[in-house]
C-alpha cells in the first residue's frame, strides 16, 4: 500500500521538518504487522513528496495475532490486507508520524500553524459504497477529490465492479489536520479493523475528531463505521461529540481552565470543596463510594486514607485522566489490601451502567456544569434511577459569586467548557425537582467563604433517601 504526501510550498523541503523525516534518508520501521518504509521520491525547493509504503506480512495475517477469524474458509489466505489501505495505515501514521499528527515541530514551530498546499495520493484505497462516499467524506472538509476505479478483472466482467480506487486529495491546510482526517477516515472506508473495538476507540475518535467531526454532515456514518457498527459505542461517541467540544468563548478553553484553577487556588477552593465532601461522607454510614467524574483522582486519594471506606471507585469519561489518576495513586505499588479497595473505570454519565450500582454514596464534584442542559435528564436517570445510591453529593459553581472576581465580569463563566453556571435558586430548584421525582431528600451547604450578597463560590447538595 502506497501513500504519498506532496507540497509545492516554498521551500518545499520544509515538509521534512513537519514530518520529522529527513528527505535525504530512506527509513524503515518494523511494526507488529510488517514493515513501513518512508522515503522521498522528489525533494527540491519547488516540490517535495514523501512516500509511505506499508509492507504487510501475509504470513502474519494467517498465523499471527492479526489473522482473520471470520468469513469464508480461504479468506485468511486470500484477502486485500497486504495491498489495500486499511486500519494498518492509521496505526503507521500514529506511531511513525505521531509528532506531525499532534502538530509538533520544535525546529520550525511556525510551520505547524501554517497552511500549505498539500496533495495526497493513496494507492489502493477500498471504498465500500463506491466513489460517492469518497466525496461525501472528504469534500465537506474542503478537499478536492479525484478517484480512479480499478477494474476487478478484464476477462470476467460479470464479477462486478471493484471497490478499489486510487484516490487523490488536494487542499491548502495544516499537515496535522490532513493526517488527522486520514487517521479517522481511512478505517471508515475500509470498515474492517484489525484491532479490538472497545471504549478506548471511542476516546480516540473524539480526540481526533475534535474541531471537525461534530459539524460533518456524515458524522453518524463516520462514527458507526469507525466503531465497526457497535451500536452502544457509536451512540456514546455521537452523544459526547457536543460535550467534548468546548463552548465558544473569548478565551480558548485551555486558558479558561487555567484561569479557573488560578482563581480557585488563591482561595484554596478546591481543597475546601474536597474537604467538605469528605466531611459529609465521614459523617454518614457509607462504606462503598463511587466518584463519578473522578478526573485525576484527587478525591479518590483522600478517600483511600480513610479506613471507614471499604470500596472506592473512580469513574471518568477521559482515558487520559484515568491514566494520570492511576500514576498519581501509584496503584501498582499499593499493598494488596489497599489495592483491593480502589478501582478506576472508564464510563459515561450519559448511559446506564451496572458498574455504578451497589454503592452507598455517589459523588459528583464540579461535573454537571460541563453537561449540555438537554442531557441533564439522562444524567438524572443514570444516577438517581439506575445507580440509586443511598447518598448523592453534587457540587457546582455558584454563578452569583463570579462578580467577586474582576476577570469574570460581564457574565463570563469560570471555564471555557462550562455549559452553564447556576445561581443558588436555580440549583436548589433543580435539586428539589430531582429529589421529588426519584424519592430523595435534598439539603444544601455552602462551600468556601460566604458573602451576604452573593453566597459562597461553590454550592453543594446532599441527596439522601
Amino acid at each position: 500500500m502506497l501513500l504519498t504526501i506532496s507540497t509545492t510550498y516554498r521551500p518545499a523541503t520544509d515538509l521534512g521538518y513537519l514530518l520529522h523525516k529527513n528527505p535525504a534518508r530512506c527509513q524503515t520501521a518494523n511494526m507488529s504487522f510488517g514493515c513501513v518504509h518512508i522515503f522521498y521520491p522528489e525533494a527540491n525547493e519547488n516540490r517535495c513528496t514523501a512516500a509511505i509504503v506499508l509492507d504487510v506480512d501475509p504470513v502474519d495475517m494467517v498465523r499471527g495475532r492479526h489473522r482473520q477469524s471470520r468469513g469464508l474458509p480461504l479468506e485468511q489466505y486470500i484477502n486485500d490486507r497486504p495491498y489495500a489501505a486499511s486500519s494498518f495505515l492509521s496505526v503507521a501514521i500514529a506511531r511513525l508520524l505521531g509528532s506531525a499528527l499532534k502538530g509538533q515541530c520544535n525546529e520550525r514551530p511556525e510551520l505547524v500553524n501554517t497552511k500549505i498546499p498539500l496533495e495526497v495520493k493513496i494507492t489502493v484505497l477500498p471504498s465500500r459504497g463506491g466513489e460517492a462516499i469518497l466525496h461525501r467524506l472528504f469534500e465537506p472538509l474542503g478537499y478536492e477529490v479525484k478517484a480512479e476505479r480499478h477494474k476487478l478483472d478484464d476477462k470476467f466482467t460479470d464479477w462486478g465492479e471493484s471497490p478499489y480506487y486510487t484516490v487523490e486529495l488536494k487542499k491548502e491546510t495544516l499537515l496535522s489536520e490532513l493526517l488527522t482526517h486520514l487517521y479517522v477516515l481511512v478505517p471508515v472506508l475500509d470498515n474492517q479493523k484489525h484491532y479490538f473495538i472497545g471504549k478506548e476507540e471511542v476516546e480516540k475518535l473524539l480526540i481526533r475528531g475534535r474541531g471537525w467531526l461534530k459539524d460533518h454532515p456524515d458524522r453518524d456514518l463516520i462514527a458507526k463505521r469507525y466503531l465497526k457498527y457497535k451500536p452502544s459505542l457509536a451512540a456514546e461517541a455521537l452523544a459526547r461529540l457536543t460535550e467534548d467540544n468546548p463552548a465558544d468563548n473569548d478565551l480558548p478553553a485551555a486558558q479558561e481552565g487555567e484561569f479557573e484553577q488560578r482563581i480557585e487556588k488563591e482561595v484554596n477552593l478546591n481543597e475546601e470543596r474536597l474537604g467538605s465532601v469528605l466531611a459529609v461522607l465521614r459523617s454518614s454510614v457509607c462504606r462503598r463510594i463511587i466518584d463519578l467524574g473522578c478526573g485525576e483522582g484527587k478525591l479518590v486519594r483522600l478517600l483511600l486514607r480513610e479506613k471507614q471506606f471499604e470500596k472506592i471507585t473512580g469513574m471518568d469519561v477521559s482515558v487520559k485522566s484515568l491514566e494520570i489518576a492511576s500514576r498519581r495513586l501509584r496503584l501498582e505499588n499499593l499493598a494488596p489490601r489497599q489495592r483491593e479497595r480502589v478501582e478506576l473505570i472508564h464510563g459515561s454519565l450519559m448511559y446506564r451502567d451496572k458498574r455504578f450500582e451497589g454503592y452507598d454514596a455517589a459523588v459528583v464534584v464540579e461535573v454537571i456544569e460541563h453537561l449540555d442542559p438537554p442531557r441533564l435528564a439522562a444524567f438524572e436517570r443514570v444516577v438517581f434511577e439506575s445507580a440509586k445510591p443511598g447518598v448523592v453529593i453534587i457540587t457546582t459553581p455558584n454563578r452569583e459569586y463570579n462578580v467577586v472576581w474582576e476577570n469574570l465580569a460581564g457574565g463570563k463563566l469560570r471555564h471555557g467548557d462550562h455549559r452553564f453556571e447556576w445561581t443558588r435558586s436555580e440549583f436548589q430548584s433543580w435539586c428539589n425537582k430531582v429529589a421529588d421525582r426519584f424519592g430523595y431528600r435534598a439539603r444544601f451547604l455552602p462551600v468556601g467563604q460566604e458573602k451576604e450578597e452573593t453566597g459562597s463560590p461553590t454550592q453543594m447538595a446532599i441527596f439522601s433517601r
